[in-house]
């Protein structure tokens, strides 16, 4: 079984920053971020692959986040850049067994998620 904790969500300005973390217990493998804006599907963010030597970002996000991890620590990080009220959303930390994928329904493990609000 693996838990996750996410942090690090908060208020901040249209063109700021934050950084997320998710920290796991047990072993975790491709790590993705996604999120949840209010009367919206949850989305594909960002994943990372076992080894940190794989990345894949949503087209939106492309170019201003980057997803890292830290395995000795079991931690998956989510650095967020130029962030744009449109980026407003819970973001949830997520595991899975094997490969990348973008689709939430294909991980096994959740995180209670963090709030991520962008003022413009």
């Amino acid at each position: 079984q693996v838990q996750l904790v996410e942090s690090g969500g908060g208020l901040v300005q249209a063109g700021g920053s934050l950084r997320l973390s998710c920290a796991a217990s047990g072993r975790i493998w491709t790590m993705g971020w996604f999120r949840q804006a209010p009367g919206k599907e949850r989305e594909f963010v960002a994943a990372v692959s076992w080894s940190g030597s794989n990345t894949y970002y949503a087209d939106s996000v492309k170019g201003r986040f980057t997803i890292s991890r830290d395995n000795a620590k079991n931690m998956v990080y989510l650095q967020m850049s130029s962030l744009k009220p449109e980026d407003t959303a819970v973001y949830y930390c997520a595991a899975k067994v094997g490969a990348y994928s973008p689709y939430p329904n294909s991980y096994d493990y959740w995180g209670q998620g963090t709030q991520v609000t962008v003022s413009s």
